[in-house]
């Protein structure tokens, strides 16, 4: 019988292949390990870097490599960009992800939320990688995000839960129920939609 981590690995890639199949933002490239223990994922965003010549240049595609270690779930995985990215939590070598990493939470979640920091969806300036970065996001509030668009696939009608699809009603709705059931589909909160900021933009 496979070993819980194995188990893990197993569920990890199934959801993976599942959540990312056919959405352009995020798209797996590569892994090594069966069942896979190393992922490469490109991101089809904006994002931000610094050019040789010292300027904060905008670029559309950005490599990551994610490694999950023999600790892995219980410790975080070991995410390194393989390109460039001009942000307060990432620097050459490292993605800091220790401040919300629970073995508990999906990989793809962590993925997502990976992407929405190179977006500038989402960065934290009270413990920075990247001091710099750190500075430039909280003088330039107004430039951010950088790619505002969702980062997150649109959850499919077939992932929810059959007790949770309602009947058609026997004969048409009125139109103000209509409307009303509009109002109520506007009130429901993306999970990834709100942007989340730490630390002061003064």
């Amino acid at each position: 019988m496979p070993s819980p981590r194995i188990r893990r690995l197993i569920l990890d890639e199934q959801r993976l292949q599942q959540v990312f199949r056919n959405w352009h933002p995020i798209q797996i490239t590569g892994t090594a390990g069966m069942p896979p223990e190393i992922y490469r994922f490109a991101y089809n965003l904006r994002g931000l870097y610094v050019s040789p010549g010292g300027e904060i240049l905008e670029r559309d595609v950005h490599l990551l490599e994610v490694n999950l270690t023999l600790g892995y779930p219980r410790r975080a995985p070991q995410c390194r960009m393989l390109t460039p990215v001009f942000h307060p939590n990432f620097d050459d070598s490292m993605v800091c992800i220790g401040d919300f990493w629970a073995a508990s939470e999906g990989l793809d979640d962590l993925i997502i939320r990976i992407g929405r920091m190179i977006a500038y969806q989402e960065y934290n300036t009270k413990s920075p990688l990247n001091g710099l970065a750190a500075k430039w996001a909280a003088q330039n509030p107004q430039l951010l995000p950088v790619d505002p668009r969702p980062i997150a696939p649109p959850i499919k009608s077939e992932e929810i839960a059959p007790a949770a699809v309602e009947p058609l009603p026997a004969q048409a709705p009125h139109p103000a129920e209509l409307a009303q059931s509009a109002d109520a589909l506007a009130t429901v909160a993306d999970p990834w939609s709100e942007k989340i900021v730490i630390g002061s933009q003064t």
